[in-house]
């Protein structure tokens, strides 16, 4: 039932949360659940949208021990009590044993995963929809891929979107087991063989989830616009083809969108509590020198506030990010700018970070180069201490690295490709435009010479790269901000509900105070 005197009711449907504002219910301070970059993007992103005046709401599954081990058990009780008897509360727990006593968000048994990504989907398709009565839902990745099918049959108009395209497959038989009615849309779930009769289907045919909420959302979107472009022109030999082809197919229906993820709104140098010192734009040259010095001191660097320092700030995984074409040329590199005392610096977990270790170890690099396990603190400092991101991906979603680099005044060099390409531009002086350094074709020779690149921007005059870098950090702090992400989802929910989303003046649903 459409909610005609409030704004469009909007269900947020995630598997992961870190943060969410603190009007929104009362457990908001203790319902933190994250295993990736998801739960930072839902949080983020739902904020923003309560921050705008959207009368969202949100499902997640309620980990009991994971959200217990933040408050006293007795009030995690009271709590959920209190919560359950609200009938305004924007926040739906989905409850099942089958989540209420893991410590980790996903388990390492595919089997347990699937078990609870229908537990949680059960819960949102028999429960909370129902109570919340929603006139959109957004759904995020393979975990929630039956939902959109759901929405489709019971004609209330479905959002998914694509941060990680991983699947799962399992038969309807299966799905019903776990107490979902899947024959009330079994139509609408995309399958691995063509489907035309409900009882063939149901134990011979497997169901792929993520495609599932593709195939059967009203409208799609990816993290980028370019890394959707890229799917659809068959680009990517890893994205399935039957994945690829139902992507097409909404994009021809202009049906999908590609929408850039935001840095978390704690990533400001001005207020970010692990600098030394915190920083702006119109003193960042010497923020960043204090920042450089210390993090020298931390990792044993040789001491020199003037020296060109270089972050690697992702994931060291050999086949998406890169990690190959900075090996290959990581001493060639460290030799040619000897005299300027280039310095690397590793903030990153991955299988390569022991080629990177022999690397430094064979060529006697430890007062300049310094690979690190990922450290959050240690991580945001670094951040502020470089002058250069490396981003040398070979394909790349939409990327969150490229983004902070530019808020804390340090400039990536990248591969141009998918959220890289949207949020970076070559660095052009006498137009005063872009960002960074950008090398078109995946090899060490073109990583090379972005390098290069960024060498010759640092080695003009202090007053050119002062004004250059300023410049970069006012505008990035205007770009990169989850207030534009969420105008962004703002537009796409008008545009699937065909009205306002905010309407001024329109009443909110009463709110309850925190506990």
């Amino acid at each position: 039932m459409p909610h005609s005197i409030h704004n469009p009711r909007v269900l947020v449907v995630t598997p992961e949360i870190t943060y969410l504002p603190k009007d929104m219910g009362n457990m908001v301070n203790h319902l933190v659940a994250k295993a990736g970059g998801l739960a930072d993007v839902s949080a983020a992103l739902i904020s923003a949208l309560f921050d705008q005046g959207a009368d969202v709401h949100v499902a997640i599954p309620d980990y009991r021990a994971l959200f217990n081990a933040r408050l006293e058990p007795a009030l995690g009780r009271q709590l959920r009590m209190i919560q359950n008897k609200m009938p305004n509360e924007r926040i739906h727990l989905a409850e099942d044993r089958a989540f209420f006593y893991i410590h980790t968000v996903y388990s390492d048994y595919g089997v347990d995963n699937l078990k609870i990504a229908l537990a949680f989907q059960r819960e949102v398709i028999n429960n909370i929809i129902p109570r919340v009565r929603p006139d959109l839902i957004h759904c995020n990745d393979w975990m929630t891929g039956l939902i959109p099918a759901a929405a489709r049959q019971a004609g209330i108009p479905c959002l998914f979107t694509i941060h990680n395209i991983h699947t799962v497959k399992t038969l309807l038989g299966y799905i019903e087991d776990r107490g979902i009615d899947a024959a009330y849309f079994w139509q609408h779930l995309y399958y691995e063989r063509m489907a035309t009769e409900y009882e063939e289907a149901r134990d011979t045919n497997p169901v792929d989830l993520l495609v599932s909420g593709v195939f059967a959302a009203h409208f799609v979107n990816t993290v980028s616009p370019t890394f959707l472009q890229e799917i659809v022109d068959g680009r990517h030999d890893f994205v399935a083809p039957h994945l690829r082809q139902e992507l097409a197919f909404k994009a021809r229906a202009d049906c999908a969108a590609g929408i850039l993820n935001a840095p978390d709104p704690s990533y400001r140098p001005q207020t970010d509590s692990a600098l030394k010192p915190n920083y702006g734009a119109a003193d960042h040259a010497a923020g960043k020198r204090g920042n450089k010095s210390y993090l020298q001191s931390l990792l044993s660097l040789k001491a020199d506030p003037e020296a060109p320092l270089f972050f690697w700030p992702s994931r060291l995984d050999r086949i998406q990010k890169g990690c190959p074409l900075l090996a290959d040329i990581l001493y060639k590199v460290v030799s040619r700018y000897w005299d300027h005392n280039l310095q690397v610096v590793f903030v990153a977990n991955g299988d390569y970070k022991r080629h990177f270790h022999e690397i430094v170890a064979l060529h006697g690099l430890e007062p300049r180069v310094s690979v690190c396990g990922f450290d959050e603190e240690l991580s945001r400092v670094a951040y502020a201490a470089a002058d250069f991101i490396l981003m040398p991906s070979l394909f790349e979603p939409c990327g969150l690295p490229q983004m902070i680099g530019p808020l804390y005044g340090t400039l990536p060099v990248v591969h141009d490709t998918g959220g890289l390409h949207d949020t970076v531009t070559h660095l052009d002086l006498r137009a005063g435009k872009g960002n960074g350094f950008v090398f078109k074709f995946y090899d060490s020779i073109g990583l090379s010479w972005a390098i290069d690149q960024a060498m010759a921007f640092y080695t003009l005059p202090a007053e050119v790269r002062r004004r250059e870098v300023q410049r970069i950090m006012e505008e990035a702090s205007r770009d990169f901000t989850y207030d534009v992400c969420a105008r962004n989802y703002i537009q796409l929910y008008e545009k699937m509900l065909q009205r306002p989303l905010i309407r001024p003046n329109a009443p909110l649903p009463e709110m309850h105070p925190v506990a």
